[in-house]
């Protein structure tokens, strides 16, 4: 099952009756990395009042966790959540810093704020689709690799090559698809080459 993630941080800033939110996102691997990735921003704005914060895990997005970091119940972590999860996006923190401007927004202000925010930095962000793909790997010679490289492209398939006195030539296959390019390197190279099945990638 593919995923939809951001390929690097991204931060946008925006201001609100003098109030300042600072948007920040970043792709992370797992719930530690997401936790550094808030320690790091809190370190970044020490004077800053809040740093509302939401995450989004796994492929099937089921792991999503928020903080409104002092602000009304409801009113930052949860809207922020809300964007990313709408934007159909996982393996991404958003961390949202505000710097109080003196004037009350009220709940349906803040809600409206920490939105925006979040998605002005994901509006600056590349987003990626990430594929569960298989490298099937075998050495081969130049002229076979050629044509190996062409039918994994009539495919739809990627490859990686590694030249040496042979080519080293991963082919990077759907899971479902992993006999079928057995079975290519088989005929292509009329059985000289042992492919080996590596493990899953996402890509």
């Amino acid at each position: 099952m593919p995923y939809r993630t951001i390929a690097a941080p991204a931060e946008a800033e925006i201001e609100i009756k003098k109030s300042r939110f600072i948007g920040f996102v970043a792709p992370v691997a797992d719930e530690a990395e997401a936790r550094e990735v808030i320690a790091e921003r809190r370190n970044a704005h020490p004077k800053a009042r809040h740093h509302c914060t939401a995450f989004v895990l796994d492929p099937d997005s089921r792991t999503q966790r928020f903080s409104d970091d002092g602000e009304p119940a409801g009113t930052a972590g949860a809207p922020i959540l809300d964007v990313v999860t709408g934007h159909g996006l996982t393996f991404v923190v958003a961390v949202v810093t505000r710097y109080f401007g003196g004037t009350l927004l009220g709940a349906g202000g803040l809600v409206r704020a920490y939105g925006q925010a979040t998605s002005a930095a994901l509006d600056t962000a590349r987003v990626v689709t990430k594929h569960e793909l298989v490298p099937v790997r075998a050495d081969v010679d130049y002229a076979q690799a050629n044509a190996l490289q062409r039918a994994a492209g009539n495919r739809g398939w990627t490859t990686r090559a590694q030249y040496g006195a042979q080519v080293e030539v991963d082919m990077m296959t759907p899971v479902a698809e992993v006999d079928a390019a057995l079975a290519m390197y088989a005929d292509i190279t009329a059985g000289q080459a042992e492919p080996s099945v590596g493990d899953v990638e996402w890509v």
